[in-house]
């Protein structure tokens, strides 16, 4: 899981990851969180999760002030990466 903070909302952020996920081997979600931040699940190679983030980091840089990553056991059965609401 990752967290983005910064001026993360309202910018287009979670169409912008989920277009960039599709670059890459990777699942997951993304999601506005209550408190202004986006919060990011994928799951996948770790050179793959690795070149992902890179890519999100480069291409929203400009937005996010604050980025933390935290383990999260893997999500059986999941396919694709999705926007949640």
């Amino acid at each position: 899981m990752v967290s983005y903070q910064g001026r993360v909302q309202g910018v287009g952020f979670r169409a912008t990851t989920r277009s960039l996920a599709r670059g890459h081997a990777v699942t997951g979600w993304v999601r506005n969180e209550p408190d202004a931040s986006v919060r990011v699940e994928v799951q996948g190679a770790a050179s793959e999760i690795d070149a992902f983030l890179a890519n999100v980091r480069s291409s929203l840089g400009l937005y996010i002030q604050r980025e933390s990553a935290e383990a999260m056991p893997l999500a059986e059965n999941e396919s694709g990466f999705e926007v949640h609401r």
